[in-house]
């Protein structure tokens, strides 16, 4: 059974979309904690292009590669990859308060399903918090 976050995102799907697929935005959202940091992101967004994510503690005790592969993208509506052999899919759904952005994925065996599902949705309110931030900068 598969693990599902949501966020709702106060801002037009375009923006939404571009914010979680460029590897430049990628490097300032995609962290559970003030403490981790992505270092480098690589998207190839087609299906069967590959993408990375360096994740590291800020004080350089540990880091890990987030990386897959694409199996469906359309545009502004969903997203789906593999990431070793569990599975993935994110979906874009307007609606009148914003974009719920939606990812539901494939529980690993090491951590409970709880602190997957808090870590996960950490990222997802990460976020949500920069595409605001990218919004009232403009």
């Amino acid at each position: 059974m598969q693990i599902v976050v949501s966020t709702v995102v106060a801002a037009p799907i375009e923006v939404v979309w571009r914010a979680y697929t460029t590897p430049e935005d990628i490097r300032r959202w995609n962290t559970a904690s003030p403490d981790w940091h992505t270092t480098a992101a690589t998207v190839d967004l087609r299906p069967g292009g590959r993408f990375s994510s360096r994740m590291e503690a800020k004080d350089g005790s540990f880091g890990f590669d987030f990386e897959g592969v694409y199996t469906a993208v359309v545009p502004h509506e969903r997203l789906a990859y593999d990431f070793g052999d569990r599975r993935a899919t994110v979906v874009f759904t307007p609606g009148p308060e914003g974009v719920t952005v939606t990812v539901s994925f494939d529980p690993e065996t090491t951590h409970s399903e709880e602190q997957q599902r808090t870590g996960w949705q950490a990222i997802l309110d990460s976020f949500a918090r920069h595409v605001k931030g990218q919004l009232a900068s403009q």
